[in-house]
This record gives C-alpha cells, structure tokens and sequence, in this order.
C-alpha cells in the first residue's frame, strides 16, 4: 500500500524514534508499505517519520544507483543494496568530509549540498531481527546518514548554513502549506 509522505513542518518529522520490539504489530506489512511508498516516489531510502510513525526504522534501495556512471567502481555493491535498518545506532562516523547535493521526499524540490563524514559504522536489526554491525562507505553510507537523521529527528536542512537556511526558508514555508507540485501523495501539516 502507498502511504502518503508527510512534509516539512510535520511535528512527527522532529521526533526520536522510539525501539521496534520484534512482535510489532504489522512489521512485514509496514516495511513493504514503506517500500512501495519509497518506489512510488521515485526515492531511494525513506524512514517510518516521513509516513507518520515516530520509529527507528529505515528502508533504503539504491540498487538504481548501479546503472549511473559515477558509481561505476562500486556499481556490484550498489546492485545488491536494498536492506531494512530497525532500532539502528550509528557507533562511529570517520574519515573525510565530504560534500553532496542531497533532497528528501519530505521536502520536495529542495535540493543542497550537505557535508557527512565518508565512512559509518552502525548496529541495526534486520527485517528478521538478526542484528548485524557493518561498515559502509562511498554513498551507502550517505543514504543510510540521512534515512538515521531522519529517526533522530533531524532533516538535511538542518545541516545547512545559517545563510542556506534563509534562503530556503521560503520553499519550506510554502512546502509546509502544500503549496508545491509533486508527483506522489503527501501529507501537509497546515
């Protein structure tokens, strides 16, 4: 089922999310919702706040990404990069900074560079509950930072300068009211 997105302004958006124990209701239903919903948007990784729900989890699926010549070096990993994050913790964060033109399906046409370190290592749970520490780089661990910013509270934009947050501070009013033109159901707080 394609759930709507709910935009910036959304107070769910700002919430920590709260542990999954392994009985959660619906678990399998909801992570194939958000799947659907994620591809349905054309994205990429979404978060249980983006679809209303104050959880730590995340899908991400960047098997897409495979196809784009400027991942040609990594083009194998990135084939086979579909996974479930529940109850994540990001352990450590390493290595160089470094810039990236990010969006998010809850803020949409907002585009900017945000800087993140180039390597993660995180503890999660699988869709099984098995658990699992794993180190990622390159633009896994790009995707993963911001789909966990998301279950922290936090969004891209608040990663921006004080001067890129005034000058996107217009869109995000706008995008909050529904004023914007998109290609996939959202939820809009006002």
């Amino acid at each position: 089922m394609i759930l709507p997105i709910r935009a910036f302004g959304d107070p769910v958006l700002r919430k920590v999310g709260k542990d999954i124990e392994k009985d959660y209701p619906g678990l399998q239903e909801l992570i194939d919702n958000m799947f659907d919903t994620m591809y349905s948007a054309n994205g990429i990784g979404l978060a249980a706040p983006q679809i209303g729900l104050d959880l730590r989890l995340f899908v991400i699926d960047v098997t897409p990404l495979a196809e784009d010549e400027d991942y040609e070096d990594i083009k194998d990993e990135l084939a086979e990069f579909k996974k479930v994050f529940i109850n994540a913790k990001i352990l450590e964060e390493s290595g160089e900074e470094w810039k990236f033109n990010e969006g998010c399906l809850s803020i949409p046409d907002v585009r900017e560079d945000v800087k993140r370190k180039g390597t993660i290592l995180i503890e999660y749970y699988d869709e099984n509950f098995v658990k699992h520490t794993e180190t990622f780089s390159d633009i896994r661990a790009r995707v993963i930072q911001h789909e966990y910013d998301h279950i922290e509270g936090i969004l891209f934009t608040d990663h921006l300068s004080a001067l890129k947050k005034k000058l996107v501070k217009g869109k995000l009013t706008k995008i909050s009211q529904g004023d914007v033109s998109i290609g996939y159901k959202m939820r809009f707080p006002k």
